[in-house]
Parts: structure tokens; C-alpha cells; sequence
């Protein structure tokens, strides 16, 4: 793939939002058309960046700045890279915006009520039973884009959402 043709999409949004279900989505969509994009996804980066993580603030620094930087090393050597991570402030997104030209920051919007409700890893429910303490959106602050080149919501199948990105992408000429 043509360095001017590469792109990074940032899918954020609260713990449970339906970020992984849409980034799988999302791959298979770009597979059909050829495209093999490579996921960075914050759960499985972290057991190798930080193997015992803790989830404060100097630690979320430091991997949110780890994981622009590899999509931005990824993205130089011309393959377009999926952000998988909820990065809970805008500055971290922001920093790969810098360095990854053409950035696409997807926003999935989702209440905590309903994220509570999906809890597949059980965040929610350790955090109301005190034994969790930093879940961005409930604990810890989440910062919402302030002007995500899209938004998608939580309620939409993941199919609906990623095929939303994917016509953004061509409509962008990012495809």
C-alpha cells in the first residue's frame, strides 16, 4: 500500500462500548477490499507493555504514548493501523493525530448504564464492588472527542458501525 494512501482509524469510547466488536468488524470490511490493516488493541498490548498494570495516570501516559508511537511507526512503513483503546484522554488520541497524517478518531458513544449492562470482563461490576477504581467514564475521567471525525452509537450492530467507517474512509478518500 502507497504511503499516501495509509490511515489510521482511533475507535474510542467507555469500557464495554462495543469498541472490539466494531474494530473486528471493521478489519473484516477492509479484508473484502484487499486492505490488511493492523489492530492495535489496548488490552492485549498491555499485558506486554505493562505486564502488572495499576491504571494510573502515569501509567496510561506512558502506554497511550507507547501505542502511538507504534502506530505511527507502523503507519510509516505504510500499513494502516486500527486503534482499539479507549484512551480516556483526549491528549493521548491527540498525539497520534500529530504523527499519523491521515487520522480518523471514531467516537462510540455508549451510557455506562448500558456498558454496565454488557460488562463482559466484569469492569463494572468490580468497580461497584470497590475493588476496581480507576474505570474511565465511571472512576476515572473520560474525555469524549470534542470533534471525532465520526461518531457511531453503541446500540448499532458492530456490522452497521464498521460499514459507517469504512464509507467514511472512501467518501474521504482515505480507500
Amino acid at each position: 500500500m502507497s504511503g499516501e494512501k495509509v490511515f489510521a482509524v482511533w475507535v474510542t469510547g467507555i469500557p464495554s462500548s462495543g469498541k472490539s466488536s466494531i474494530t473486528r468488524e471493521l478489519v473484516a470490511c477492509l479484508n473484502r477490499r484487499g486492505i490488511s490493516p493492523a489492530v492495535l488493541e489496548s488490552d492485549t498490548l498491555r499485558t506486554i507493555l505493562t505486564p502488572e498494570p495499576t491504571y494510573l495516570h502515569v501509567e496510561r501516559d506512558r502506554f497511550y504514548l507507547q501505542l502511538a508511537e507504534l502506530g505511527t511507526m507502523l503507519a510509516r512503513q505504510g500499513i494502516p493501523v486500527i486503534f482499539d483503546a479507549t484512551a480516556n484522554r483526549q491528549a493521548y488520541r491527540d498525539h497520534a493525530r500529530t504523527q499519523i497524517t491521515r487520522f480518523v478518531e471514531v467516537f462510540v458513544n455508549c451510557t455506562v448504564d448500558i456498558c454496565s449492562d454488557r460488562d463482559p470482563k466484569g469492569i463494572y461490576a468490580s468497580a461497584f464492588r470497590g475493588a476496581a477504581t480507576n474505570v474511565p467514564g465511571l472512576q476515572s475521567v473520560y474525555e469524549q472527542p470534542a470533534a471525532p471525525e465520526m461518531t457511531v452509537d453503541c446500540r448499532d450492530a458492530p456490522a452497521v458501525s464498521a460499514e459507517k467507517i469504512v464509507a467514511y474512509l472512501m467518501a474521504n478518500r482515505y480507500l
